[in-house]
């Protein structure tokens, strides 16, 4: 079997990229997944969407996805479950409440409609929020939250529609690579042509990146997660703190989804979970939000960050192996990112130039030239 285009990953990005490559006519494409669509870090995260980000470029691709969001159900065929309800960051540090005033001074110049609130005006409009040592939050009410689960589907279903092909369970073992040229793949299926190869695998990315001898700069990191039995609605905004580390949903069925980081984390893929987590994240969510505290908890599993040194995306082709593409390292942030990011590595492709979103400055060539980095980041 040959195609143009292989992509090893079934998630948001991979099927992103393959949904945007049919929208551009080239549909002799495939995407492979080793376990079902979602199965990693998509399927695994907060379905946040926001675009309150401490870079530029992150705003942009941000802004970029937020209109596909909008008019996904339109465009994809899929209710996804789409709601702006706003995103509230909340900082407990002085050093962090500086440089949000910055970045909102950023985002409005980038076009973005946000606002800083003062601890009085936040107990105001959310009186079930505790703001001992709030020292300053910003909202913007386009931010939102969404499914990821029927975002992947949709995308993986109207890629299908037009003649691209999904292989789940069919994992890629081994990479061909002739003169500097990628030329096809081995999987569990068997072997498959292909000119141009995509690395959309996650929290894999650097051992496929190691399949042709590229070194990737991303490490995968263990985050947590648990859910809470139903509430009425009540809570449609996430409210999320990077010095406070947590952040947290309502879904349109009740439930409360809340994450946090852990320092001590070591890299690695590690999918088990630990009752240390659910300690310390009961801990302090019940402080900040009192309401919470008689919820018992239903569900908690863990997923991958697959982080870059700079927490923002890896996105172009390689320099070293000609027609090898990657879009990885969105260290927690892919969902949000991938409509933008799909369109931008598809014009990349077809095009050999990106025509909405300029992404040159995020492939691996930054790495040596001094980087900046994204501080908004749980």
């Amino acid at each position: 079997m040959k195609y143009k285009v292989c992509i090893i990953g079934g998630g948001i990005v991979g099927t992103a990229i393959a949904y945007f490559l049919g929208k551009l006519g080239e549909t002799s494409v495939a995407v492979f997944e080793k376990r079902y669509l979602s199965s990693g870090a998509t399927g695994r995260c907060g379905g946040g969407i926001r675009q309150q980000w401490s870079t530029e470029a992150n705003v942009r691709l941000a802004m970029r996805s937020v209109k596909f969001f909008e008019r996904f159900k339109d465009d994809v065929g899929m209710d996804i479950e789409y709601k702006q309800g706003g995103y509230l960051l909340l900082s407990f540090s002085e050093e962090e409440a500086k440089q949000f005033e910055k970045n909102v001074k950023m985002q409005k110049e980038q076009g973005l409609n946000v606002e800083i609130l003062t601890p009085k005006m936040v107990k105001n409009k959310y009186p079930f929020i505790n703001i001992d040592n709030l020292i300053l939050a910003t909202f913007c009410q386009s931010d939102g939250h969404a499914n990821p689960h029927k975002a992947t589907f949709g995308y993986a279903k109207a890629a299908r529609e037009m003649g691209i092909d999904v292989y789940t369970h069919t994992e890629v073992n081994s990479i061909d690579v002739k003169n500097g040229e990628v030329c096809g793949i081995n999987t569990s299926k068997g072997y498959f042509e292909c000119e141009v190869l995509v690395n959309a695998a996650g929290a894999w990315s650097k051992e496929v990146g190691k399949m042709v001898g590229v070194d990737l700069p991303t490490e995968s990191y263990r985050h947590q997660i648990f859910v809470t039995e139903p509430l009425n609605f009540f809570f449609p905004f996430m409210a999320i703190s990077f010095s406070g580390n947590f952040y947290m949903r309502q879904t349109l069925h009740g439930q409360f989804i809340m994450g946090q980081g852990d320092k001590d984390e070591k890299p690695g893929i590690n999918e088990n979970v630990t009752f240390k987590f659910e300690k310390e994240m009961a801990k302090k969510m019940t402080k900040l939000f009192p309401f919470l505290k008689n919820l018992r908890i239903l569900r908690h599993w863990s997923g991958e960050y697959n982080m870059s040194p700079d927490a923002q995306p890896i996105l172009g082709e390689s320099k070293d192996i000609k027609n090898f593409y990657y879009a990885v390292g969105f260290s927690g942030h892919g969902f949000m990112l991938a409509p933008a990011v799909g369109e931008a590595i598809a014009e990349l492709i077809v095009y050999g130039k990106t025509l909405h979103s300029d992404i040159s400055h995020l492939n691996t060539e930054r790495f040596g030239k001094g980087i900046i980095q994204e501080k908004n980041v749980v």
